[in-house]
């Protein structure tokens, strides 16, 4: 039986993903920097060797995949960010001045947005996918909350622990097993 890694790739910088907003449902593009970041990833990267490439269907998804050489991918709602409801748009800081003193979302939730448990569930998919496909290679271009929670599911940690996986633009993890335990092989290189 293949033991299939999995690579996770956050997509490049955004407007949004410099100031610290959060973003789920709303479409915006890469910065240049952020184009710059997803061009960086192809020497590292050989398209030929994924048997399995997988998108969100969001813009900044999308072109970093396609920036980082990866032209045939499957786009996937499973992949997803965190639906962030009422704090689509709004700084973890302007949350916590004028919505909800203390607020981590690992803990909190969001108002009209996506529960932990059904974050967990989309994400579980995504696992069950990549381990059943028998392929060496797969990987998922993603974001930053959503690769957090597709590796705590990999390794079936409580989301909780989410808050210590952060996870930086246009970076590249790779999860895996280390003997017979699921495992990271490594974070945000």
């Amino acid at each position: 039986m293949t033991m299939t890694q999995l690579y996770l790739v956050r997509h490049g910088q955004t407007e949004w993903s410099k100031s610290g907003q959060h973003t789920s449902y709303t479409d915006i593009d890469l910065t240049a920097q952020g184009e710059e970041q997803a061009k960086a990833l192809r020497p590292r990267l050989n398209p030929e060797e994924f048997g399995l490439v997988l998108s969100s269907p969001r813009l900044r998804a999308r072109r970093t995949a396609e920036l980082a050489g990866f032209t045939d991918y499957e786009v996937t709602d499973d992949l997803q960010e965190w639906n962030y409801g009422d704090y689509e748009g709004i700084t973890s800081l302007d949350i916590r001045a004028h919505h909800h003193p203390g607020w981590r979302l690992w803990f909190n939730g969001v108002p009209n947005g996506e529960t932990a448990d059904q974050v967990r569930e989309r994400l579980t998919r995504v696992v069950h996918r990549v381990r059943e496909s028998g392929v060496e290679k797969a990987i998922c271009f993603g974001h930053g909350h959503a690769s957090r929670v597709l590796a705590l599911c990999w390794l079936d940690f409580p989301l909780i622990f989410g808050q210590a996986f952060p996870v930086e633009t246009a970076s590249l993890s790779i999860l895996g097993r280390e003997k017979e335990s699921w495992a990271v092989l490594r974070w945000n290189s």
